[in-house]
């Protein structure tokens, strides 16, 4: 089953849509630069090269990136680097001026990281026989998976935080304390159920091009 269907865009749309998200990070990578603001221009920059992400995958993998696919990985970065970036008129940030903005962030990041986590096992899991996990198993591992990878981008967020701290300069990333750690983690696990709930039906063609890719590998 493939996203597209799901969510009614077109490929005439969902490129206007990319390009469109392409043009602004590229916008924020300068607004970076002009403020001397270097978390704006590193968000920026790796948002902008997961944009590109799925056509390399299917460019150099095989993996086919529908356009429901292609839209949900690009917004998670562009909705993230976009959070960086002060409101209009006001030096404040999208994460610190907009209560929910956030948790959107996070639970839509941590989807995507659920979808990858789920699809490579599934595969691996369709590959051998030796391995066999049952359906109530996948729901339970992608969300260990998922507050798994939280837990591990949060001690990021919080050493590059310490460090930058340490050395006196702005940090690429923010931590803003124990209460708000724990608030990621929750909606981190949102994103997991969304997708343990209603996601893995739509990765089918994902999960078959990367068991075909462990077959080749294995001949």
């Amino acid at each position: 089953m493939r996203i597209r269907s799901y969510l009614r865009i077109d490929e005439r749309r969902q490129s206007q849509l990319s390009r469109a998200m392409q043009v602004v990070l590229v916008g924020l990578v300068f607004i970076g630069l002009d403020r001397g603001n270097l978390g704006i221009v590193v968000n920026a920059l790796v948002g902008l090269g997961v944009t590109y992400l799925p056509a390399i995958l299917e460019r150099d993998y095989r993996i086919p990136m529908d356009t429901g696919l292609t839209l949900w990985i690009s917004s998670a970065a562009f909705l993230h680097a976009l959070g960086t970036v002060g409101l209009p008129g006001s030096e404040t940030s999208f994460y610190s001026g907009v209560w929910w903005w956030d948790h959107l962030t996070h639970a839509l990041s941590s989807s995507v990281v659920a979808a990858a986590g789920y699809a490579t096992v599934r595969a691996v899991d369709e590959h051998t026989a030796d391995i066999y996990l049952p359906p109530r198993f996948m729901f339970v591992f992608i969300l260990l998976f998922v507050i798994a990878f939280g837990v591990f981008w949060e001690v990021i967020e919080f050493s590059i935080s310490g460090a930058a701290a340490l050395a006196g300069t702005g940090s690429v990333l923010t931590q803003y304390g124990l209460d708000d750690t724990l608030l990621d983690l929750v909606f981190d696990a949102v994103g997991g159920v969304i997708v343990a709930i209603w996601g893995t039906a739509h990765l089918s063609d994902v999960v078959g091009a990367l068991e075909r890719r462990l077959e080749r590998e294995a001949r």
